[in-house]
């Protein structure tokens, strides 16, 4: 199975998509990949987009996953910013459930 997240400074802007290979059920993706963006919207990019399905078509997956949202800023704590803390970069996520959109303060 092929699993496919776009992450961007804000719900309506994706800058980041990653795709994950699950080759066994209730496992964590064995194979990860991720294309980026600087400008515009990377779910528009036709190259981006013949690279994914080329990507999941080399691992023979059998049915992909998405959701219809943005999942959330494409910075990665720990490795962009410090644990704990939130992303300098994308103030629109800072106190904002990744999952839904809505505020959690």
């Amino acid at each position: 199975m092929a699993t496919v997240a776009f992450y961007g400074p804000s719900a309506e802007r994706a800058t980041k998509v990653s795709v994950g290979i699950i080759e066994q059920e209730g496992k964590e993706p064995e194979t990860l990949e991720t294309w980026f963006c600087d400008e515009g919207d990377i779910r528009k990019d036709d190259e981006v987009g013949y690279e994914i399905v080329q990507f999941i078509r080399s691992h023979h997956a059998l049915s992909v996953a998405m959701v219809d949202r943005i999942l959330g800023c494409p910075h990665e704590e720990g490795i962009d910013y410090p644990d704990g803390e939130v992303c300098p970069e994308c103030p629109y996520w800072r106190g904002r459930d990744r999952w839904s959109g809505e505020s959690i303060n």
